[in-house]
């Protein structure tokens, strides 16, 4: 009989197995090729190899080593991270990136029980700027930096 020491491990590396197996199965259709003369398929079934190992290092991991249970489902962070993402997409060409930037970052912040109005807005300026900077001006990308362009 195998005891399980470490429920977090062991749910993680059942993650990563089915992940690598996802992917070897999606790309089973794809010709692998050789080292010299790479198929589409002979990174994605690498990749998931790859992976398929890390889930059987973490899960034996956890079958060996003691470690903490596993937590009950937070929605409280899922739910406010993931309305960000799409209040970001429905904000973006309406009020610029700058502003949408900073909004999204005050928003994203409720996703923590205890939160720093001040903290969170000096962040989300400061994001606003590296983003307006890196993503418009820098790389050249054509998103509005500022409301009406």
């Amino acid at each position: 009989m195998v005891r399980v020491k470490s429920p977090q491990d062991v749910g993680s590396g059942v993650v990563f197995l089915l992940i690598g197996l996802a992917g070897l199965w999606f790309g089973r259709d794809l010709a692998f090729g050789t080292a010299g003369r790479m198929g589409p398929g002979y990174f994605p079934v690498l990749l998931s190899a790859l992976i398929i190992v890390v889930g059987l290092v973490v899960a034996f991991k956890g079958l060996t080593i003691e470690g903490p249970p596993i937590e009950p489902v937070q929605l409280r962070p899922i739910a406010f991270i993931v309305a960000a993402i799409l209040i970001f997409g429905l904000l973006i060409e309406s009020i610029g990136l700058a502003l949408t930037a900073i909004l999204l970052t005050i928003f994203a912040a409720y996703a923590r029980p205890e939160v720093n109005l001040r903290e969170t807005i000096l962040l989300g300026v400061g994001l606003a700027l590296f983003t307006v900077v890196v993503f418009v001006y820098v790389l050249g990308q054509a998103l509005p930096a500022w409301w009406g362009r």
